[in-house]
């Protein structure tokens, strides 16, 4: 069946824009094709540094005949409401069918030929394109990421014809900018009029169309070229994707640094080529330090193999380089203490205080969470003071992305501790799922505060993630307080630290409106009627005790009131982490309904609970609770059930004996179980009620009147033992 070829050709579309840009293009052709009833065998697109491509195979040079079926107004509606439906449906009243009291129209759609289906979809997906950024150039209206200059589209090795704001379509595209066949210099524009020929003719005209072809020829010239230097690529994903999209023949070149800038720290040197100049760095093989090499990516293939490109790259380098090395000479001769002095200009937040007040909160939290961890709390103290200093270096200044990192450095070059410097550089960690996570006590608690007084600051203020939007990075800071409790096995209470880091961050703000209150130069009012403190342009307040009562008690409302919703948020948080283990999120539900807020015995509990029901035990006693649970709700209805334990069993049955000493049977051996935080055995003992529960609801009439009272008690056992373990109600299933 017929293939459609389409390219919107450029100029240079930004990288970062190209794998999202080749994404939205196939859903925005999948969904005009939908509309016109075609579903394409396959479909695929390509972004590129200057074109965007598409090709869709298995599409019918014609639509279909189509009948639409209308549904109308009710008979009896009022004539207007009929008026607008027929001039919608373009039909008379008599042409409509009357339908259990509704009218229907019935519409006959001659199928259109497909050229013209996709005119007119190239020509809405162009002018509706989501680009992030895009511009409008000359004195056309056309909006794109650069200047449009071809549009090719061909159907079956046909153009189909249409012009955009004067581009007309065609079965013409161009190659590389410099490179053509046969050596000769520019574009050379070639003629395609099917998907084999483009793919063949950019592949002659030095154009490699596919971003993951692009990725792999860039990677194994790299390696190549380090094989024969005897040297490794210090591989960088991130990179790779970027300088995918910036060269459309990419070809790597080695060149050669000044020996000279090797004592910088690796990370600035790496910061500097990767970030300035698209440069990947190298390592002698077997080695962990960098080599004075690097690696460029070319658009052309040099005639010289790439002398001239690298020396022209050396010389850049050398001089972002020179510049680096200035940061760093300046930077250690001002040291520690200047930098935390001028973060008393620089503003966290507006209501959350400067970066000076900021520290001073981390430092208090971090010294509190220190013996919780086994940190030695002078040395956290320390790093906790100084974790942030290096935000006014200047090489953070010009390389914000080494903050912390650059910290730990200067901390070693100033002969701090070793833990300190640690901690210093390894503070903001982990900032992603591939993250390491500090292991050092002293790093640990500092880690810890410096992400817990970020979340409960915009908590408190009411700054916290909606839908998909968090400015704030709070999920990623909740997800490392998970990782770093979890992954060291911390047996620390969420709630007891989360409310020590309200109350740092209260005192602070209470700090700051008592401090201006005191020096006359107040912005806030005071409400004797509603108790509330406002920021307001005025300077009058009431300095009466009523006041200070007032600000001692919102104090303690925001700190109350942010705890239940920081839990919550950290429930969230830590379903979506098990959930990526492969663990069902009602199991955490269930593990944080008991109350338990030490995240390391939670994930302990959700990983035995997630084992034990995949067992056949677990699965039957789960259906038993329920069953009891059901029966003891409908009771709970008809009025209060007697409390306490229930009685040995009068009735002669065996089935109530069974279950009445299972249940004494299994009293001590599961608390003990629970002390130990042995969640395992613990659920190794519920599973020892799975067959006389199962027993007891199949032959125990539970209502008897004689007996009931007693009966409900033993299913109410039954609930209260395995309410020790989690809220099996709240598990699914």
């Amino acid at each position: 069946m017929p293939q459609l070829l389409l390219e919107l050709f450029s100029e240079e579309i930004p990288a970062r824009m190209q794998a999202q840009a080749a994404k939205d293009l196939e859903r925005m052709a999948r969904e005009h094709l939908a509309a016109a009833g075609f579903l394409p065998e396959a479909l695929k697109t390509f972004a590129g540094p200057r074109r965007l491509t598409l090709v869709a195979e298995g599409l019918p040079l014609a639509q279909a005949d189509r009948k639409e079926e209308l549904k109308g107004p009710r008979v009896g509606a009022p004539p207007q409401a009929m008026e607008g439906f027929l001039r919608k449906a373009g039909l008379t009243q008599d042409q409509l069918v009357e339908r259990d009291g509704v009218y229907m129209a019935f519409i006959e759609k001659k199928g259109r030929p497909t050229p013209e289906i996709v005119a007119e979809m190239v020509e809405a997906i162009v002018r509706g394109f989501p680009w992030p950024k895009s511009m409008i150039w000359g004195t056309k209206k056309l909006r794109w990421v650069r200047p449009l200059k071809r549009i090719l589209c061909v159907l079956d090795r046909e153009v189909v014809p249409f012009a955009i704001e004067g581009i007309p379509s065609g079965d013409v595209t161009e190659g590389h900018r410099f490179m053509g066949p046969g050596n000769t210099f520019g574009a050379q524009p070639f003629v395609a009029k099917d998907f084999d020929e483009y793919a063949a003719g950019l592949e002659a005209h030095f154009v490699v169309l596919d971003v993951e072809e692009r990725k792999e020829r860039i990677l194994e010239g790299c390696k190549t070229l380090c094989f024969a230097r005897h040297l490794e690529l210090v591989e960088d994903q991130g990179l790779l994707e970027e300088v995918a999209g910036l060269a459309e023949w990419p070809t790597p070149v080695l060149g050669d640094m000044d020996p000279v800038f090797l004592s910088l720290p690796p990370e600035v040197i790496r910061t500097s080529m990767r970030t300035h100049q698209k440069y990947f760095a190298v390592r002698k093989a077997g080695e962990t330090g960098l080599a004075p090499h690097f690696i460029t990516i070319a658009n052309i293939q040099a005639a010289d193999g790439g002398a001239v490109i690298a020396a022209g790259n050396a010389k850049v380098l050398s001089s972002r380089l020179s510049d680096a090395r200035f940061f760093w000479d300046e930077d250690v001769k001002v040291g520690f203490k200047p930098w935390l002095e001028k973060l008393n200009g620089v503003t966290f937040h507006a209501k959350l205080g400067t970066m000076a007040q900021r520290v001073e909160r981390i430092e208090a939290l971090a010294a509190e969470i220190a013996p919780l961890v086994g940190a030695d709390v002078a040395k956290t103290q320390e790093a906790a003071r100084l974790a942030k200093a290096d935000l006014a270096s200047q090489m953070v200044g010009e390389f914000p992305e080494l903050q912390g990192v650059m910290g730990g450095y200067y901390a070693r070059q100033f002969g701090l501790d070793a833990e300190v410097a640690a901690a210093i550089e390894g503070h903001y960690k982990p900032q992603g799922p591939s993250d390491a996570v500090p292991t050092a006590p002293v790093s640990i608690a500092v880690a810890l505060a410096d992400k817990l007084d970020t979340l409960v600051g915009f908590f408190a203020i009411d700054e916290r993630p909606t839908g998909s939007k968090d400015p704030q990075a709070l999920r990623r800071a909740a997800l490392g307080v998970i990782r770093l409790v979890e992954e060291n096995s911390l047996p620390i209470s969420l709630s007891s630290v989360l409310r020590k880091a309200l109350e740092k961050s209260a005192e602070s703000a209470f700090a700051n409106v008592a401090f201006s209150l005191r020096e006359g130069r107040s912005t806030y009012t005071f409400s004797s009627s509603s108790g509330d403190i406002e920021s307001h342009e005025s300077l009058s307040f009431l300095g009466s005790d009523e006041m200070w009562d007032a600000l001692v008690a919102r104090r303690k409302l925001a700190v109350d009131t942010a705890l239940p919703q920081l839990l919550a948020f950290f429930a969230d948080r830590l379903k979506v982490t098990l959930k990526d283990q492969g663990k069902r999120h009602d199991l955490v539900d269930a593990v944080f309904a008991l109350g338990d807020d030490d995240l390391t015995r939670i994930v302990a509990r959700v990983e035995a609970l997630d084992g034990f029901l995949k067992t056949d035990d677990g699965k039957n006693l789960l259906a038993g609770y329920k069953r009891a649970s059901n029966i003891l709700k409908a009771e709970e209805k008809k009025g209060a059930l007697l409390v306490g334990a229930p009685e040995a069993p009068t009735a002669d049955s065996d089935a109530e004996v069974g279950l009445y000493n299972a249940l004494r049977l299994l009293d001590k051996p599961l608390k003990e179980a629970l002390a130990k935080e042995d969640f395992t055995g613990a659920m190794t003992q519920l599973a020892e009620l799975r067959g006389p529960v199962d027993a007891y609801l199949d032959g125990v009439f539970v209502n008897e009147p004689e007996h009931r009272d007693n009966r409900l008690k033993t299913l109410t056992a039954v609930r209260d033992a395995m309410g020790q373990v989690a809220d099996f109600g709240l598990i699914g299933g």
